[in-house]
C-alpha cells in the first residue's frame, strides 16, 4: 500500500467525526487521586510520519499523564543499554491478570510474565537505575530529545498521589525483591518508578517519541537505539501484552503494536510507516481508553494498516 497517499490530517479528522458519541465514555482513574478529576470529554489524536512531521485532531497538544506508555521508552533504554540479559528477569507472555496482581509473582518465582504489568516494569526501573543511576531523569531526557519538546516534565502532583497510594507497588516491589529479582533499594525504585509514571506528555510528543519503533531502531537523529531485532521485541511484546489483559481484543479490533496507560493514553506503531497516539481519559473496566480503542480501530479500518 502506497502510505505517501494517505491525507493523514483528513482521516484524522473523519476518525475524531466518527467516535465523537464514544468521547466522555468510562471512567477517569479513580485509584489515583491527581487523575480522577481529569475531565473525561476531552479527546485527541496525532500521527507521526517517519521523517517526523505530525498531524492531529482534538486535544492533540493537551498535555496529559503518560502513565504505564512510558514503560515502553523504559524497556527500550534497558535494552539498549544492558541488552537482552534482561529478559532472564522478566519474561515475555500476556498475564491474563489485571497489571497489579500479585497471582502469578509467587508460583513464577517472582519473575513477572511481561515488561508492562506492574511487576515487570518495575523490574525494568530496577535494571534502568542500575545501568544509568539515575532512571526517572534519563527517560525524561530521551523523551524530550526525541519528541523535540524540552518542555516535557515530570507532574509533582501525580507522582506524590502514586506515592500515597502506592501500596499495592511496594508490595509487589518486596515480593520480588525476596526472590532476589531487584538491585536497588525497594523505596528509591518506587521514587523512580512513580516519576516515571507522572511525566506529562501529549499526543504529539508521544507519535514523535515513538518513532524509533516504526523506524527499526533508529533515533531522530540518524542514530541507532536498538538493533532491528530489538525493536521487533518490543513492537511484539506490545502487540501481545500492552494493553493489560485486554490485550487479546485489541490485537483483534486494532491489530497493532500498542501500549495503553491509565491517564487515558494508547500509543500504538506501524512499522515501517507511522506512530500514532490517542488520549480520552474515561477508561473502560481494563483500564485503556474507550474513545481510544475506538480511535485506533478506527484508523486501521480506514487505512489497511496493521501487522497482519
Amino acid at each position: 500500500m502506497d502510505t505517501a497517499s494517505f491525507d493523514y490530517l483528513a482521516l484524522l479528522e473523519q476518525i475524531a467525526s466518527d467516535i465523537a458519541p464514544l468521547v466522555g465514555s468510562g471512567t477517569p482513574a479513580e485509584y489515583i487521586p491527581a487523575l480522577a478529576t481529569v475531565d473525561p470529554r476531552q479527546f485527541g489524536m496525532a500521527v507521526a510520519d517517519l521523517d517526523g512531521t505530525v498531524y492531529g485532531v482534538g486535544d492533540w497538544r493537551t498535555p496529559f499523564s503518560a502513565q504505564s506508555v512510558t514503560k515502553v521508552f523504559a524497556l527500550a533504554l534497558a535494552l539498549a543499554e544492558g541488552g537482552d540479559s534482561l529478559w532472564e528477569r522478566v519474561g515475555r507472555e500476556p498475564s491474563g491478570n489485571p497489571f497489579n496482581s500479585l497471582v502469578q509473582l509467587e508460583y513464577e518465582n517472582g519473575i513477572p510474565r511481561n515488561p508492562f504489568i506492574n511487576a515487570g516494569a518495575l523490574v525494568v526501573t530496577d535494571r534502568l537505575q542500575t545501568l544509568t543511576g539515575d532512571a526517572s531523569s534519563e527517560l525524561l531526557k530521551f523523551l524530550q530529545q526525541e519528541s523535540r519538546n524540552p518542555d516535557l516534565a515530570f507532574d509533582a502532583e501525580v507522582a506524590a498521589s502514586e506515592q500515597e497510594h502506592g501500596d499495592r507497588n511496594a508490595a509487589v516491589a518486596h515480593f520480588m525483591a525476596s526472590y532476589g529479582n531487584l538491585d536497588n533499594p525497594v523505596p528509591d525504585l518506587l521514587d523512580h518508578y512513580f516519576w516515571q509514571c507522572s511525566i506529562q506528555t501529549s499526543c504529539a510528543d508521544l507519535a514523535l517519541a515513538a518513532r524509533f519503533l516504526a523506524r527499526h531502531g533508529l533515533r531522530a537523529d540518524g542514530s541507532r537505539l536498538l538493533t532491528r531485532s530489538e525493536a521487533k521485541q518490543i513492537n511484539a511484546v506490545m502487540l501481545t501484552c500492552g494493553t493489560y489483559d485486554a490485550a487479546g481484543e485489541f490485537a483483534y479490533r486494532v491489530g497493532l503494536p500498542g501500549k495503553s496507560g491509565v491517564g487515558g493514553g494508547i500509543m500504538a506503531v506501524v512499522p515501517g510507516t507511522c506512530t500514532l497516539a490517542v488520549w480520552s481519559p474515561g477508561l473502560d473496566a481494563q483500564g485503556n481508553s474507550v474513545a481510544g480503542v475506538a480511535a485506533l480501530d478506527r484508523f486501521t479500518t480506514l487505512t489497511g494498516l496493521s501487522v497482519f
